[in-house]
């Protein structure tokens, strides 16, 4: 039986390395970045939310419900994952940064059969021995411990996870998916090696 599970794709970010520009929007291989993701995540999830601070037009074209932060100050991340657990229809979220047009097909499913079969709170997934902190898989019932952590001023993704029922699930055979693109030049590396 396949699991519900809703999603939500971080764009809300500066993208200050990226000269300003809303990387979410930041075309790659004739689309959005953020299209890529959501061409992606579709046949995996049953509902898609997008965190965005900027551009709002240019996301709500795409049809999904289109989500502020709460907070006027890019505290990151965690800011998306706290508006996708209080607006997620489904019991389980995932969340995945707006500039990962390769992630994986079965990312949903990888994580949510490890969350289970382990009865944890938290998966997130790995490639060789590294985490992918914002490649994650929550249950709805993390929210108060996220409320409180932000609440203390506290702001790292990781420190957040670990005090949860946290497992890590990997994914080496497909690295290059979390691939950080935060550059124009890392842009231009990535579409250099699709090519070949």
């Amino acid at each position: 039986m396949k699991v519900p599970i809703s999603a939500i794709i971080l764009s809300g970010g500066r993208a200050s390395r990226m000269g300003g520009a809303d990387k979410g929007l930041v075309i790659f291989q004739q689309k959005p970045l953020i299209q890529h993701v959501i061409e992606r995540l579709t046949p995996q999830v049953d509902e898609i939310l997008i965190n965005a601070n900027r551009e709002l037009p240019s996301y709500e074209r795409f049809s999904l419900a289109v989500l502020q932060d709460e907070t006027p100050d890019f505290i990151g991340p965690l800011a998306g994952f706290s508006l996708g657990l209080q607006h997620a229809k489904n019991d389980y979220l995932l969340t995945v940064p707006c500039d990962s047009p390769l992630l994986p097909q079965d990312l949903a499913q990888r994580l949510i059969t490890k969350l289970i079969e382990q009865q944890a709170e938290i998966a997130v997934a790995s490639s060789n021995g590294n985490a992918h902190p914002v490649f994650c898989l929550m249950k709805k019932s993390v929210l108060p411990s996220l409320t409180i952590f932000l609440a203390q001023g506290e702001r790292k993704v990781s420190a957040w996870q670990k005090r949860q029922r946290y497992i890590e699930v990997d994914f080496s055979d497909c690295n290059d998916a979390f691939t950080n693109l935060n550059t124009f030049e890392d842009l231009k590396a990535l579409e250099l090696s699709l090519t070949f």
